[in-house]
């Protein structure tokens, strides 16, 4: 009955699996976002890691056994159609997150069709994973922290004037700002909130006040 489930299978699952996780563990967890409210950035990170996991086993067991049996073509453009209507609509996905997930997909279904023996397979994940790392390693020096801004200044978050927006802003809260995000927009009482990303400043030892959304309107 479990034909497919056989020695080769479970190997290239724990193949698998464990690439993903070195690449999730080695790579994407390797620097986190820093945000104003710590707890929530990490618990998001944590998220997509788990999530990004749970996609390559599933990708994994379901592309090797079909591709294991015979499926009629109906049938198989019936899945593809179920697949293409799956989507992350709960928040929108960075470009970070993306090139992760399409990084696990790639592994697991190299792992399930490929024809390459343990060790190929290995090496091939080896790649893939000092791939990544060297490019987190040379491109994300520093981690950013996120901070939750009140801004009041309508007319600089035009893109025109976005060195406005982005001088006007370090001028004001000290902040070497990398980037900057607009949340929402409140044309009642002209204001919008915004996500700036700066670079960690230390904090003194002493302090347990915690970071709290900055209001520039007076």
């Amino acid at each position: 009955m479990f034909t497919t489930l056989d020695s080769s299978f479970l190997l290239k699952l724990v193949i698998n699996t464990s690439s993903v996780i070195a690449l999730i563990l080695g790579c994407y967890l390797r620097k986190l976002v820093i945000s104003s409210t710590k707890k929530t950035s990490i618990k998001n990170n944590q998220d997509h890691a788990i999530s990004f996991l749970l996609f390559g086993v599933g990708v994994f067991i379901v592309t090797n056994l079909l591709h294991s049996v015979e499926i009629s073509m109906g049938f198989a453009f019936g899945l593809f159609a179920v697949f293409s209507m799956l989507r992350y609509r709960t928040e929108s996905i960075s470009v970070k997150e993306m090139t992760y997930l399409f990084l696990v997909i790639a592994m697991s279904l190299l792992s399930a069709v490929s024809n390459l023996n343990p060790i190929e397979l290995i090496a091939l994940h080896c790649i893939i994973y000092i791939t990544a790392l060297v490019c987190e390693s040379t491109f994300s020096n520093t981690a950013l922290t996120v901070q939750q801004i009140q801004y009041e200044k309508i007319e600089n978050i035009k893109p025109q004037n976005h060195s406005l927006l982005l001088n006007d802003l370090k001028h004001r809260t000290g902040l070497n700002i990398q980037k900057i995000e607009i949340l929402d927009i409140d044309f009642l009482r002209d204001t919008a909130r915004l996500h700036v990303f700066h670079l960690p400043f230390p904090e003194p030892k002493t302090s347990s006040n915690k970071h709290e959304p900055i209001n520039l309107i007076p």
